[in-house]
């Protein structure tokens, strides 16, 4: 592969059970398990999967609606069910729901009617962290000398 297609994050252990993603820009996001003793608001990893797939749909949809009319409201629902069987944990029944809402008139009547097919497009083509959970990509996992 080449360098333009080349994407990665660094994750470092703050602490028992707390780790901080760091992107190449210097972008970071705090993240840790959800059996973490002192409570704590990070996102789990599973959370960050969730958050990453309802993310990356999100900016599709907003990218083709939003030329046409600013949205008064855009929420993103993402859910699925953790489970444990003979195949190991995984996640289930993922579900994207968009809650999309524009202005009364021409242009957000034009931004509702291209909204299913902004949604559409993105699931089947254009996002890249559903497709690729959707399609299925082989995970490698290897030990550095330290």
């Amino acid at each position: 592969m080449t360098d333009n297609t080349l994407r990665s994050v660094t994750i470092e252990r703050t602490r028992t059970g707390h780790f901080t993603a760091t992107n190449p820009r210097g972008g970071t996001i705090s993240f840790g398990t959800s059996s973490d003793p002192d409570g704590g608001a990070d996102f789990t990893p599973v959370e960050l999967l969730l958050a990453a797939i309802g993310g990356c749909t999100a900016a599709d949809v907003d990218v083709a609606t939003a030329r046409h009319a600013e949205p008064t409201g855009f929420t993103v629902s993402v859910t699925g069910n953790k489970i444990s069987d003979e195949s190991g944990n995984r996640m289930t029944d993922l579900v994207v729901t968009f809650s999309v809402a524009f202005p009364d008139g021409d242009l957000g009547d034009r931004a509702r009617t291209i909204l299913p097919r902004a949604v559409k497009t993105s699931h089947d083509r254009l996002c890249t962290v559903s497709r690729t959970v959707e399609i299925g990509t082989p995970v490698t996992a290897t030990i550095a000398d330290a």
